[in-house]
């Protein structure tokens, strides 16, 4: 059994703002909990490694369901969470899954980070699953395969639609939309209701419209691994 392999942001501040920033916490839990289940290990990655935060926001009362108390309050998932691997730690053929977690952070640390991208293409190039939810789909929109074409490129996908952004209040704080983008990757973007779990799979690469999204995306991915 591979390994499964989880990106979180290293990004705790918004750099156009005072507002801090970091994953969406229950964007893990909820994707983690079925491979857990299934005896899957999984690690945790950054674009710099090492500590992450978690998103304020996400840890308030409204945002946090039994299993995301269950986890927050287990030490040893939080710590193995807060310490996550660098990229030339991973060895790419150790994974079948790789998941791009969301938090506004991600917009600026995963689009252009090469060495996730290449992470990224070997496990999708070895048989593997390439994931994300919610703003953590901005992971993939510079994928590129050996043929030298976006991962995404005519490929069904949705991500946080500009509707949400709009909606959040956050829309002048962040650098781009993700819909926007993944359609000038000229992916197909497609979007369902708003703050409703959403997902869409096409050839091996499974997305998530929002937080609510993270499980149905892992339920997908297993369907396929």
């Amino acid at each position: 059994m591979k390994k499964i392999l989880v990106v979180i942001t290293n990004v705790t501040k918004y750099p156009t703002t005072t507002r801090a920033t970091g994953l969406w916490f229950s964007e893990v839990v909820h994707f983690v909990e079925p491979f857990y289940k299934k005896g899957y290990e999984i690690d945790y990655v950054s674009p710099n490694g090492g500590m992450i935060t978690n998103d304020p926001h996400s840890l308030e009362a409204q945002n946090m369901s039994e299993l995301d108390w269950k986890y927050y309050t287990d030490a040893k998932f939080m710590n193995k969470l807060a310490q996550t691997k660098s990229p030339k730690e991973i060895n790419a053929k150790d994974y079948e899954v790789i998941y791009y977690a969301g938090g506004h952070g991600v917009l600026w640390d995963f689009p252009d980070n090469e060495e996730l991208q290449t992470i990224s293409k070997e496990i999708y190039e070895n048989g593997g699953v390439v994931s994300g939810v919610c703003h953590g789909v901005v992971g993939l929109l510079n994928i590129k395969l050996s043929n030298g074409e976006y991962l995404i490129k005519d490929k069904k996908v949705t991500g946080f639609s500009n509707e949400e952004e709009q909606q959040a209040g956050l829309s002048p704080f962040v650098p781009f939309l993700p819909e926007d983008a993944m359609k000038e990757r000229e992916a197909h973007y497609i979007k369902g209701a708003n703050w409703t779990a959403f997902t869409v799979s096409d050839a091996r690469v499974v997305t998530g419209q929002n937080p609510a999204s993270g499980l149905e995306v892992a339920k997908k991915v297993l369907e396929i691994i």
